[in-house]
C-alpha cells in the first residue's frame, strides 16, 4: 500500500507528479489554495485549460497540466460546503480524494499532494475534514495495490499539521 505523509509546506512548492486544487464548480481562479495554484501555474494558462473543461461537480475531479508549477498535473476537485450540511456530505468529500487518486493513477502519477479539501472557506471543521480525507486515502490505496501513488497532505499551520499527524496515527494503528 502507498504511504501517506503530512508536511508543513505550501502545495505549490511540492514536486509531486500531481497536486490537487480545492476548486470551485466553475473552475475559476479563487482565493486560498485555488488562487495560489492558479497564480503559480500561470493565471492565463490555467484559466484557459479550466475554461476548456468548463465545469466540475462536487465530489468529482478533472485534470489539467501544471504549466509553470513543479508538478506535471493539477487535479481540480470540488468539495462540499459544510454549511449545507446534511446527509451524504462526508461521502462527497471522500469522493474528492478517491476521484483525484484515480485520475492520478490513470495519468501515470507516482505521487500526489493534497490540501485539506473543504476546510477553508467551505467551512468544514478541521478534525472532521482530516478524518474523511485520511480514511478515504487509506481505503483507496488499499484497493490499488501495486499502482499506489504516494499521498502527501500539505498544510501551513502547526495546529493543522499536529492534528493531521494525530489522526493519521490513530487511523493506521
Amino acid at each position: 500500500m502507498g504511504k501517506i505523509d503530512i508536511v508543513k509546506k505550501g502545495i505549490t512548492d511540492m514536486e509531486s507528479d500531481a497536486i490537487v486544487n480545492a476548486a470551485n464548480s466553475g473552475l475559476h481562479a479563487g482565493s486560498g489554495v485555488c488562487g495560489a495554484i492558479f497564480k503559480n501555474a500561470g493565471m492565463r494558462d490555467m484559466q484557459a485549460a479550466c475554461d476548456a473543461i468548463g465545469h466540475c461537480d462536487e465530489g468529482n475531479a478533472v485534470i489539467t497540466p501544471g504549466f509553470a508549477l513543479k508538478a506535471k498535473y493539477v487535479i481540480h476537485t470540488v468539495g462540499p460546503r459544510w454549511a449545507e450540511g446534511g446527509y451524504g456530505k462526508a461521502e462527497i468529500l471522500a469522493s474528492c480524494y478517491t476521484e483525484s487518486i484515480d485520475l492520478a493513477v490513470e495519468n501515470g502519477c507516482k505521487s500526489i499532494a493534497f490540501p485539506l479539501i473543504s476546510s477553508g472557506i467551505y467551512g468544514w471543521p478541521k478534525e472532521e475534514a482530516w478524518r474523511v480525507a485520511i480514511q478515504a486515502c487509506l481505503d483507496k490505496l488499499a484497493e490499488l495495490d501495486e499502482r499506489d501513488p504516494s499521498v502527501t497532505f500539505c498544510v501551513l499551520s502547526d495546529s493543522s499539521f499536529e492534528q493531521g499527524q494525530n489522526i493519521l496515527a490513530e487511523l493506521t494503528v
